[in-house]
Parts: C-alpha cells; structure tokens; sequence
C-alpha cells in the first residue's frame, strides 16, 4: 500500500525508465504546438503558491510566518566549516537569512501533493526572481534597480508516513533562501516554471517586512500598534460606504485601511492583501472640542489612514497619530514604540496622502480648519523622523483653501502641488500652485461655476465661449499623475488638463453622480468611484469613459463565476476598496454567504468586461435563406505588436545575480537542512560581494564575483573529478559558474516598466499594425525631442545617480481605446495604448573609480620608474612624490557590465589627510580652499597642475582626461610641509582626495563624487629640520672624528700601561706562588732527614725562625742589599 501511494526515486524501476522518458521528452517537442493549443483554456487554472518559513522550520507542513526579523543569522558557519576541500574561503564569514520562500502549485480540481510530485518527476523546477525595491533615502543608501534569480531546491516535507525509505517522495516542496537587502523593505517575488512538467503562469507576489510586529513573551508575534481582533464582524463592512487606499506608491511594505464604523481598528497587510489582519489600535482617543476647533460629536472611526516606507498616519476626528516602524534595514535610531499625536493644538479636518517621495522623503498633508483654516501642515518623513511646516509662509488666514485630494511630487524647482481656493464670498473656485519652496502663489485655473453644455460631444475645450447648462460644479478633489502632469479636477464633473490651464470637459461622466474618489495606476489606467459605488474606467489620453459596474458586462462576468462555483462572488457583497496592483485592478470585497462571510481580494477583469460590453452591440445579416448574428468590431486594426526592442538592461537599470543550488551528492536529488543551509550561505554571500564592490579603486576585471572566484578558478576540474566520484566534502558541489552576474537579458516583446536615459540617450522600437491583411510600420524615437519638451518643461539638472526628473511616452492608436483586444494565454488584454515612464537625469547603476592599473602603467611610462613603498599594500599602491602623478578614472556601468575610460571634465580636490590611516582627519572649506585652489596666496597649497582652465570662478582647476599631470607642493602651511620620518623610511602621507564633475562636465546628467585615498611616499623635509639634520650629523660624525685621533694617539701609552699593570699583576702572582711552593719543599725536606737520622734530633722552634728570617732576607730585592 505504501508502495502505490507513493512514488519512490531510487526503484529499480525508475532507473529503466529513464531511457524511455527521454523519448518522451522528445515527442513532446514535436507535439509542442498541438500542446501549447490544447492547454491554453486551462493555462490559467494552474497557479503556484509561496509562503513564508522560518530557517528553523524548514520542511514543515505549517501556516506562512511573518516577515519580521530583519537581519542576517549565523546559522550556517557549522555547515560550512565542513566544506574542507570545495572552492569556497572558508576563512571568511558567510551567514544566512532568517526565511526560506517555500513554493508550491495548484491546479483546479487536482490535489495539490499529488500534483508537485508529478511536476517534480517530470523535471519542473521553479524559478524565483527576487526584486529589491530602491529606498526613498537615496542621500542615506544607493538607489539601484537589484535582481537575484534563484532556482528553487526540492525537499522532503518532514512527518511523512512512517515506514517510507529514504527515497520515497510523498510530501515535496520547493524552497528557495528569502534574502534581505539593507535599505530595502519592499521585495517582489516572481515565480516561473523553467519549461519542463505543467504549463504554469508566471504569478507575482509581494513579500514585504512587516516592521510594526514584535515578538512576545510567549515567542508568539504580536502587533506593536495594537491588538488583533479575530472576530470580524459582518457591521465592520455590510452596509458602509466603501473608502480609498492611500500609501507611497511602490515603497510601503505596510498597507492600512480604516474606516471601519464606530471601531478605532485598522486593516493591516504586508502582502497586498493576500493575507490581512484586523488591528484595534492602543491610542487614547481624546477629543475635547474648543472654540477654535468645534466638536459636534465624537467618534472612534479611523477616517483617514496613510501608510509610507517607515510610518503610519492615521487621523480620528480632529486629531493625528503617526507610529513608525522597526526597520533595521533602513536606519539605526530608535524610535517611539507608541503613538505620538501630533499637531496637538491644531484642528486637522482631512490628511492627505502623497504618492511619491521627494528629495530623499516622504509626505503627507493635513488640511486645517478653525483657528488656521486657509493653512496646510506639509509633512516630512525621513529615516522614521517626522516633522510638519505650516504653509504658505507668508499667506494671510483672509484668503481659505479648500482641499480635498492633494498630491506632491519631485517636478522643477522642488514639490508640485495644486489646491483649491475658495474666493470670499464668491461661488467659483481656483486652482492654484502654493508655495512650497518659494514665496510667491500662482493662480492657475478658474473653475467654471455650471457644467459646460457638450451638445452630444465625447469631450469639450474649456474655452470660455461655449454655453453652460443649469447645474452647478461641485469640486471635490483633484489628481495629478505625475508621470504625464495629467491634472483630473472631479466631483459632478471631470475636467483634466496637462498643463494645468487648458481644461477639457469630458462628456461621457453624467452630471447626476458624484465621484467620491479616484484610483490612479500611475500606468495610464485611471479608475472612479461614484457616491453611489458605481465603477468608472478612463484611459489617460483619451475621452471616453466606461462605466463597469453596474453594467452588461459586469452581468456576464458574474453569471459565468456563478457556474464555475467561484468562491470570490457572492449574492450578497460590499466592496470595501479599490486598489491598482502591478497594473491590474483588485477589489477588497466583503461576501455575504450566512454564516460563512469572508474578506476577499478578487481581480476586476477590465479587458473581459470591456469585451463583453462591446459585443452586446450585435446585429443580424442575412445569409442565403437565413439569418445570423454578426458583432461589430470597433477596433481600426487586428494585431499590434512591437519590433526591434534593444537589450532592456542598459534602460531599465536592473542589475541581477543568478545563484543556483549546490549540487546534492545524493541518488534522489533531494536537497538536505544541510545544503539548504549552504545555499543560504551562498546567496547572502554573493549579495556581500555587491555591496563590497562599491570601493574607489577598481578591480582588474570588471565583475563582483570576481574576487569570489579568483584563487579557486584554476582548480575547478578538480572539483568537478570530486564531484563526479562523489568524494565533495559535505555531500555538496559548488560549481562556481552558478553564481555569477547577468549582463545579456533580452527582451520579451514588451516594453519595459520605466526607461532612465542619461543626457542625449535615446530609446528606439518599432510599432507594427496589421489591419486586414495589410501590415506597416511606425518607428518611435524617446529621446531627444522627448527630452527637449522635459528640459523647457521642468528643467533637467545634473544631480547624483538616482535623482531624475519624470517625464511619460504614450504611443496611442486612435480609436483603439476599450475597443482592441488581443486574445492571449493569460486572457484577453487591451492593445493600441501603451504607457512608458520616461526618468531623465542620472541612471543608477554607474559609477566613478580610481583606474589604478592604468595609473600604474601610466606612470611607469612617463617617469621611467615606479618606486613602491617598503610596506607593500597590493589594495592601495604608493606614489613616489617626486614624481609627477597622472589619475585616471573610469566609469563602470554596474548593469551592462561596461567599463571605460571617464573623458569629461572634473575637479579634483585634497579634502583630508593623514601621516598613517588612524589619524586622517577631514579639512574644513576654508582649508580645503587653501590646500587646492591657484589663487591661495598663504602658501599652503598642497598640489599643483600645468593646466590653465579653472572654474568660474578662479578657485579649483579643471582637469580631463589629457589634463592630468599633478606635481606635489607641500607648501610651509600645508598638512604635508616637514613632516617627521619614522624611522629610517621617509616621510609618508595619506591624501583624502575628492573628484566630482558637478558644474564642469556638460556630457552627462550624472553628478559623478568620488572619494579615495591616495599614499604618496618620499616627502622632502623642510629647510629648518634638514639644517638641523645636518648640523646634528655633522656633529655627530666630527665627534666620532676627534675620538678617533684621540684613541690613535694615547693607544700606544695604553698599551704600554697595560703591559706594566700586567707584569706587576703577574710577579705578585708569581711571588706568592714561589712562597707557598717553598715552605712546602723546606718542610719536605726536614720531613725526610729525621727519617733517616737518629730520632732525638727534631728540630726546634727557634730554629724554625731562624730559617725563616733567613728565607725573607733572600727574597728582598738587589738593590736594598748592603755590600
């Protein structure tokens, strides 16, 4: 039984099979097409599901967790110190992440286990694109477009049934490492077959950190903003009014929505709503009404929420709270871990979100009313820090504003922002820009006070001389997009303007509704909410209006859902908000189904209603003796497709990593908690090279996975031999091709998300119609004319990589607008309009470096010589300072992989310095000033240059790239003047040196800065201190002179000296040695007579004296002798 419910890898029987599989595999590429027509109705019923595991819980069947740990653990050193003999350095410090991407797939109606086995066998291996979101900070972290593709590794699910050998497959999954990126909060995950098993669509999701979760005491995770409520209450959403959803448009990793009646509760996701929580806020709710601000009656609803990258906004009733996030990722402070209520004293009746970052932050709006009505608070959010400034500075209380929908973004000159203002006592309104960065207000707009008269026309020029019709214009907000500055003014009407003066009326919207809000997809699709709940479609560019609920179309929809037992309708719903996502809009409905009522997210086919709206215009025609039904087809071409699109990355700026998982040394193929770990490792080390390879000087080849690999390259069969006789340590192989970066992506027929173009870039493809047989051809250009038009309109400048100006591109057929659909796999899709954001200024993803190897060559050219220092440091090479020093630089373009020489113009400057690297220390502007600029006259200039070109004004000198030559000064006053050898080796310095571009290269947009250190070896001592040096050798050598003269001449008087102390020393030595040896002799002697004479005659002690003063009279000398 266990036998047939599972499929064991290691049965004989699949090893025969392997033969007749390849087979297969071939039959099926020639059966491809048959294929491909016979699965394209249920392509979209298959799709993959990913969640989110802890590193710990890894193969566990379990529930997805949430995103909040933030940093690297080290939880796979263990692992990797087995790896003895791979091409890994295991001297360096590889960690993991704290998450795996655990991924599965479904298809309607099949058991999903069964269906990942099957598509397991079969050779179906996910794919997972992980897109790190750029931060809003771009003067705090660098702004770049980072990819990693993954293959996903297949795992035994643990808890499988007992008795299975180690090859049986029961419960698999795929996984993935989740990888976290410093500055970036927002992650998207895309998910793809590699082209082996089932046909699966390519599926999105959003994984984002969750930074207003905490862990608790009991290890669960809980809400730092509140408390989860569990138990959603069918008042919360039946019967109430349905509300916008407002955040920073592709950098929240948070969303909120309020509104919920009577309840100080939010709805909170990190994942689009795919998943969501109910949170009662912990705010005190205090509101005392004054004279200023009246209170008629109090409320605990949460009217406008508002979430950006770090903060939360919310207001109820007069009052505003903002709680920011844990974000490690983002910045170091800590913040408050409550709400704090701002604003305390003013009474705010709206808060209004704004959609995109300026300058490195976000904003939000509060309108005031009471005391400061006719004022605005202009919010700031930077790295979690919030301040407001009233504005306008210099308005009067007299003139009042009322404004309802606000919107900021980076345009010319700083934040563009349109407000209304109510003239006193008058009915009209005006729409005028206030000053936000200057003190001057410009009136842009006079709002007609009735609704223009469009006698049957789609659309109508506001021109002041057509008639009006009885009703009056009730403004109630505005829109504006930033990438076309398309301008909407909505209420019972709708005007839109691109250039805020010239309105045009549209038609199509009835005068009897009211809108309430407007969802714009920033795309080119642009989505209305009446009073009254109806749903209105407009596409930017055009007049015509759609209204999709009610309608035939929505009818159809619904009816076809009902008899396919969907599960997102129902009889009985409310919709709660209306939210685009990647281009596709989504409704958050709340389904009635007694007692088994739910929130769901469910897609609104736009391009299906529209179709089914279009062909309720149907007609009958004759045909011989009978009739049949004809549809009108409205579109004026059949297929519209696109040609000759250029490589994306060089437009789109997107940088990606591949990085596969390490081979497993295992019959099954199956990975282990070990080798997961190693691919963990991996990843987070691959991702450490790209963040180390931002470092000034340049690397030989241009490649961060250069240095991974460098040492191990050559050693590479070797591995493979290892691998090949399943001799690798660990049970793994690394192959060091797997992990490397792609620089030749190509284009899937489509245009890009956004194109940046640098300053005379260009964008070039081909737009190709066929209609009715006959096919031609449309090139467009983006580029310089679209350029021009940005430059005269907002005034493009030359700023740091990532700072732009935003500009749009909408190639449009005229009259295709919901009336072309191009059937697809995927389902229909609307043709004839497409949408491009344009950003001119500085591409991200180039840079600056100190060309050090050409430098070196260089030099050893024109001086004849290079003299290193003593010291070698193979990362930072000395310079002889006698010799004249040439820099050159290069520009490495991080997505395309292209480096070369930097030709334009620059200013280089000497911005700190050191005698060693622990005391460099950075000069003011005064002393940088002086230490470069020709016209210093205090001698304290450090460098100098043959070139004569300088700035405007006189101060730095311009160098290029012909102009290079730098001959060191040290003037009396500089920090390098008479510096103190160490030692024996001469004088060293480290130079802080600064080179920028900015204001002296017209080639580019980019504001090229770099920073890097330069040690210069050799340096001349002062005058004073080699005069003191010479004066003290001199002496020195003068003393050892005399010495020498002197030890010439009393050496022989020494030497004499020495030999008479030596003689006297030897004669008293001797003497005293004759003395004892004579006594002992004398003794001897006597000793030996007595024994031969008779014994009686011993001698006595008289005679013993006699002798002895006889004995001293012949040891005195000659000369006292008497004759």
């Amino acid at each position: 039984m266990v036998s047939r419910s599972c499929n064991s890898v290691v049965d004989p029987v699949w090893l025969r099979v392997r033969v007749l599989r390849v087979l297969w595999a071939l039959l099926a590429v020639l059966l491809g097409p048959w294929r491909l027509w016979a699965v394209i109705y249920d392509f979209h019923e298959c799709t993959w599901h990913v969640v989110l595991n802890k590193f710990q819980r890894v193969g566990e069947n379990l529930e997805s967790d949430q995103f909040v740990h933030q940093e690297p653990v080290d939880t796979v050193r263990g692992v990797f110190n087995m790896l003895v003999d791979s091409p890994i350095d295991r001297r360096e410090r590889y960690l993991g992440f704290p998450y795996y991407l655990k991924i599965n797939y479904s298809c309607h109606g099949q058991h999903s286990e069964d269906l990942v086995r099957s598509g397991h066998l079969t050779g179906l291996k996910p794919l997972v694109l992980v897109t790190f979101q750029a931060p809003v900070n771009f003067y705090r972290w660098k702004i770049e477009q980072l990819q990693i593709q993954m293959e996903a590794a297949p795992f035994r699910s643990k808890g499988g049934p007992p008795g299975l050998g180690e090859g049986a497959v029961c419960v698999m999954s795929w996984y993935t490492p989740m990888p976290i990126k410093n500055g970036s909060v927002v992650m998207r995950v895309d998910v793809s077959s590699n082209g082996l098993g089932p046909i699966i669509p390519s599926k999105r999701f959003h994984v984002n950190i969750n930074g207003f979760l905490k862990m608790g005491a009991d290890n669960r995770i809980q809400f730092t903003v509140g408390d989860e409520l569990f138990d959603i209450k069918p008042r919360y959403f039946v019967n109430v009014s349905s509300r916008p959803l407002w955040y920073n448009v592709d950098q929240s990793p948070v969303l909120i929505l309020g509104g919920i009646p009577n309840e100080k509760a939010l709805l909170m996701t990190s994942t689009n709503f795919r998943e969501f929580s109910l949170v009662e806020l912990s705010i005190d709710s205090c509101w005392v009404g004054s004279f200023y601000c009246p209170q008629a009656d109090f409320s605990a609803t949460i009217y406008d929420a508002i979430s950006t990258e770090s903060t939360l906004f919310i207001r109820q009733n007069q009052l505003i709270y903002y709680y920011t996030g844990t974000y490690a990722t983002l910045y170091d402070s800590s913040h408050s871990s409550k709400w704090v209520r701002v604003l305390a004293s003013e009474c705010i009746k709206k808060l209004c979100p704004v959609y995109f970052s300026s300058n490195g932050s976000d904003h939000v709006i509060a309108l005031t009313t009471g005391k400061h009505e006719g004022y605005l608070h202009f919010g700031t959010i930077t790295d979690g820090l919030v301040s407001f400034e009233l504005l306008p500075r210099n308005q009067t209380v007299c003139k009042r504003m009322f404004g309802i929908h606000l919107s900021v973004g980076p345009v010319a000159g700083g934040q563009g922002l349109r407000l209304w203002e109510r003239k006193e006592g008058e009915g009209d309104f005006t729409v005028f820009s206030p000053p936000i960065v200057t003190e001057e207000m410009t009136i842009l707009y006079t709002v007609p006070l009735f609704i223009p008269d469009a006698r049957g026309l789609e659309f109508l020029m506001i021109l002041g001389t057509e008639s009006y019709t009885n009703t009056p214009m009730i403004p109630k907000g505005l829109s504006f997009n930033l990438y076309n500055n398309l301008l909407f003014i909505w209420g019972n009407f709708l005007l839109q303007s691109y250039n805020a003066e010239n309105f045009i009326y549209l038609a199509d919207f009835p005068k009897e509704s009211s809108i309430k809000y407007m969802v714009n997809s920033f795309r080119g699709d642009v989505a209305i909410v009446t009073e009254t709940e109806e749903i209105w479609y407009l596409l930017e560019g055009t007049y015509h209006l759609y209204r999709i609920f009610p309608s035939h179309g929505w009818d159809i929809h619904v009816s076809l859902q009902v008899m396919k037992q969907s599960s997102l309708y129902a009889s009985k719903e409310t919709m709660v908000t209306l939210f685009y996502e990647e281009n596709k809009l989504y409704q958050l409905v709340y389904l009635t189904h007694g007692k088994q009522d739910q929130l769901v997210k469910r897609l609104v086919p736009m391009e299906k209603l529209l179709m089914y709206e279009q062909h309720k215009q149907i007609h009958t025609v004759r045909d011989g003796s009978h009739r049949t039904l004809s549809f009108s087809n409205l579109c004026p071409f059949e297929v519209m497709r696109l040609g000759n699109l250029p490589n994306p990355q060089a437009y789109t700026r997107q940088e990606r990593y591949l990085a596969r998982p390490p081979m497993v040394l295992n019959p099954s193929g199956f990975h282990s908690e070990n080798s997961l770990a190693v691919y963990q490792g991996l990843v987070y080390y691959l991702l450490r090279l790209h963040s180390k390879y931002h470092k000034p000087y340049a690397d030989p080849v241009h490649d961060p996975t250069w240095r991974w690999w460098k040492n191990k390259k050559q050693d590479e069969d070797y591995y493979f031999y290892l691998a090949s006789n399943w001799l690798s340590a660990g049970g793994v192989h690394i192959d060091m091709g797997s992990y490397e970066k792609i620089y030749d992506l190509k284009s899937h027929f489509g245009l890009p998300e956004r194109i940046f173009l640098d300053k005379g870039g260009e964008y070039h493809f081909s737009i190709f119609l066929t209609t009715r047989g006959y096919s031609f051809e449309m090139g467009t250009d983006i580029g310089v004319v679209l350029l021009r038009e940005v430059q005269r309109l907002q005034g493009a400048e030359q700023g740091p990589m990532g700072t732009t100006i935003i500009a749009g591109s909408y190639p449009q057929v005229v009259g295709a607008s919901g009336f072309c659909f191009q059937d697809t796999h995927l389902g229909p899709r609307l043709q004839g309009n497409l949408m491009v954001p344009v950003f001119i200024g500085c591409p991200p993803g180039k840079r600056l470096a100190f060309d050090i190897t050409y430098t070196l060559k260089y030099m050893r050219q024109q001086n004849k010589h290079y003299f290193d220092c003593m010291r070698v440091d193979p990362e930072m090479p000395c310079f002889l300072y006698r010799d004249m020093f040439y820099p050159f630089f290069l520009i490495q373009d991080l997505v395309t992989g292209d480096s070369g020489s930097f030709k334009g113009s620059y200013v280089l400057k000497v911005v700190g310095g050191g005698p060693s690297l622990d005391s460099i220390v950075d000069y003011n502007e005064e002393e940088i000033y002086r230490y470069n600029s020709p016209l210093d006259k205090t001698g304290s200039r450090i460098w100098t240059t043959k070139t004569s070109e300088t700035t405007h004004d006189m101060a730095f000198y311009i160098m290029s790239y012909k102009r290079s030559g730098i001959e060191w000064l040290c003037l009396e006053n500089s920090p390098c003047y008479d510096m103190t050898p160490q030692g024996i080796i001469a004088p060293e310095f480290f130079f802080k040196v600064l080179v920028s571009n900015r204001g002296v290269d017209n080639s580019t947009y980019c504001n090229y800065q770099l920073i890097f250190l330069l040690h210069i070896h050799g340096l001349p001592l002062s005058a004073k201190r080699a005069l003191f040096i010479v004066i003290v050798s001199a002496s020195v050598l003068v003393g050892m002179v005399i010495l020498y003269i002197l030890f010439c001449l009393l050496w022989p008087y020494a030497v004499n000296a020495c030999n008479h102390l030596r003689w006297r020393i030897n004669n008293i030595i001797a003497s005293e040695s004759y003395y004892t040896y004579a006594t002992s002799s004398r003794a001897f002697s006597i000793s030996s007579q007595s024994s031969f004479g008779p014994l009686s005659q011993v001698p006595s002690v008289d005679d013993f004296k006699v002798q002895d003063q006889k004995h001293k009279a012949d040891l005195e000398p000659a000369e006292k002798k008497k004759p």
